[in-house]
């Protein structure tokens, strides 16, 4: 299937491992020429085609810095992939182990910094090449917008910000021919699930569990129909289709075994 993306540009955030790195390498086989922003150039970005820019995507300028340079090495933007996130494990865990009352300010900046500040930033410098080329923001979220009781609270409510950019930039500039999409993995594959020393593996650790077994465990917790993680190729797939020419905007695009099950 041609999806039309060849010879078209692309920048995505937190492109150096993870989903981010699978949305790398197939757009790059699509045809589209990609610049790439995150803290650390992994080796595993290095063999791509892709071209990095080391950037700490959380403070205040790092999103400007990497849309200008993206805009002077590509010559412009069609696409943009705000995909970085979830950071330090031990934030991560903080969220999840620590209830309203615990979890400090500094917390909560920190997560909406990286999750939801960072987005809107690029997207802000990113949108006057955007109009131009009547160009495309996808927002990568989670199914924990959906459910801001489970899981690490903080980062919940920051994706739930992130789906309420995504409208509102589809509302704003959908006239001028920029799509907004959000879309939504439930437990996907990544560091975070399958890394010894990620989230899952310490809490494993934790509670002296084979970090299989807790996967598992918490596969069938989560409500997960197909009982399987989500492979970030899946992901980059799905997010290359409504980068594509379709009249879809607007909208949030699930991909989470079923884990979502209300209307």
């Amino acid at each position: 299937m041609d999806l039309q993306l060849a010879g078209k540009t692309a920048v995505v955030t937190g492109g150096s491992k993870g989903i981010g790195l699978a949305l790398v390498r197939v757009l790059l086989a699509e045809g589209m020429r990609v610049v790439t922003g995150s803290r650390t150039i992994t080796a595993e970005l290095k063999e791509t085609e892709a071209v990095p820019v080391a950037v700490d995507l959380s403070t205040s300028h790092g999103p400007a810095e990497l849309i200008g340079k993206a805009a002077l090495v590509l010559g412009g933007i069609d696409l943009l992939v705000n995909n970085v996130g979830v950071g330090d494990t031990d934030d991560f865990a903080k969220g999840a182990r620590l209830n309203l009352l615990e979890l400090p300010d500094d917390a909560w900046e920190h997560t909406f910094d990286l999750h939801f500040y960072s987005a809107l930033r690029a997207s802000r410098a990113a949108l006057p090449y955007l109009i131009e080329r009547r160009g495309t923001i996808v927002n990568v979220s989670s199914v924990g917008a959906r459910a801001a009781s489970a899981g690490p609270a903080d980062y919940n409510v920051s994706k739930a910000a992130l789906g309420a950019l995504t409208k509102l930039i589809s509302e704003q500039f959908g006239g001028q021919g920029v799509r907004a999409i959000t879309v939504s993995p439930g437990p996907v594959g990544t560091g975070v699930w399958t890394d010894p020393d990620g989230f899952v593996g310490r809490l494993a650790k934790a509670r002296g569990l084979p970090q299989d077994v807790l996967t598992e465990q918490l596969i069938k917790e989560s409500g997960v129909t197909t009982g399987l993680l989500t492979a970030p190729e899946e992901v980059a797939r799905l997010i290359a289709f409504l980068a594509s020419p379709v009249n879809i905007t607007g909208s949030e695009h699930l991909i989470d075994g079923g884990m979502i099950k209300h209307v």
